[in-house]
């Protein structure tokens, strides 16, 4: 198992170049071509929705992106460190806190999740009061035997 790690600052201007080494290190894993734009979209969305999460939640950690090959199928995690909702809902002295996200946020944020749903077969979306995870998973087409 081969695995290539980023981790970069929540800012727009760099989901492009995750979306670039994600396409790279899928077509070296041997994801099909034609799944190749697929792999960019919805690498370019999950990042794009962990950024929006670290801005509205004023976060500096950075997004992590870890982009794993194995040996039938390649896979992409796209970490981030905004608590969930129900984690965030109180604060230490157990009243409850000003809402974190407004829900212009939140439904763009499940905008994105459903554009990635519709463009990944296998995807899995984790969170919990460190962060969220989305884990992404695409086949890779087997290399040819040589007689």
């Amino acid at each position: 198992m081969a695995i290539v790690e980023l981790r970069f600052s929540a800012l727009p201007e760099h989901v492009r170049t995750a979306r670039l080494v994600a396409a790279a290190v899928a077509r070296r894993a041997g994801v099909d071509e034609a799944v190749l734009d697929e792999v960019r979209l919805a690498v370019g969305e999950a990042c794009s929705r962990a950024v929006g999460l670290h801005m509205s939640h004023d976060l500096d950690t950075p997004v992590r992106v870890a982009l794993i090959e194995e040996e039938k199928k390649f896979s992409i995690e796209v970490g981030d460190a905004a608590p969930t909702a129900s984690a965030s809902a109180h604060n230490s002295s157990g009243s409850a806190a000003p809402a974190a996200k407004s829900d212009e946020d939140e439904a763009e944020g499940e905008m994105g999740l459903a554009v990635i749903s519709g463009l990944v077969d296998d995807v899995e979306v984790t969170a919990d009061d460190k962060g969220g995870l989305i884990r992404m998973s695409w086949p890779v087409i087997p290399e040819p035997v040589l007689p």
